[in-house]
This record gives C-alpha cells, sequence and structure tokens, in this order.
C-alpha cells in the first residue's frame, strides 16, 4: 500500500523533523494499541526511513521516503492483516499529515 503525503517543507527540513521524531514513534504506537505495539527504525539512505512496526501478532514493514514535496510511504499488509488496511492506511496519513504540517 502506498500513502503519499504532499509537503512544502523541502527535503532538509521534512529530514529535520522526522529525525527529531523518531523517539516518539514507539510511544505513539503504544499508545494506539495499548502497549502491545513495537517499532524499529533505521535509515537506509538520507532520504528513506525503514520501519518494523510489530502489533497484534502481526510484523508490518514500511518505508518513508522524502521527496522534495511529499512524503511516501510503502506499507507491506501482510497475509491474513488485510482486514486493518484502511486502519493502517488511516493512521499512517493522520501521523504523516501531523508530520508535514
Amino acid at each position: 500500500m502506498r500513502v503519499s503525503i504532499p509537503h512544502t517543507l523541502g527535503k532538509d527540513e521534512l529530514r529535520r523533523r522526522m529525525a527529531a521524531r523518531l523517539g516518539e514513534a514507539e510511544d505513539k504506537a503504544r499508545g494506539m494499541l495499548g502497549g502491545l505495539a513495537t517499532v524499529e527504525t533505521s535509515w537506509t539512505d538520507e532520504d528513506t526511513l525503514g520501519l518494523m512496526v510489530s502489533a497484534m501478532g502481526y510484523t508490518i514493514p514500511c518505508t518513508a521516503t522524502i521527496a522534495e514535496t511529499a512524503l511516501d510511504f510503502e506499507v507491506e499488509i501482510p497475509a491474513g492483516a488485510g482486514f486493518a488496511r484502511r486502519m493502517i492506511e488511516a493512521a499512517v496519513r493522520e501521523k504523516g499529515e501531523k508530520l508535514v504540517g
């Protein structure tokens, strides 16, 4: 699944904001899922953040790619978790829009 969040921040400012807020990602995931979630993050290059979200028995690999005018998320929905697709998309969109807003 792909979710694209447009922005006008430029790559450098968006990268700075993302780096500053990485520590909050796991806390927010736990807050949403009652402590049953973990989030591991690592920069794979200057403009790509890899995320591994584990929740409710599923592991969901994601990438967030910084472009000049958009933040693009690629989320791999595991087999059996299709029921949560809309919820996952809504959460990614909400958190992404707050980040670039």
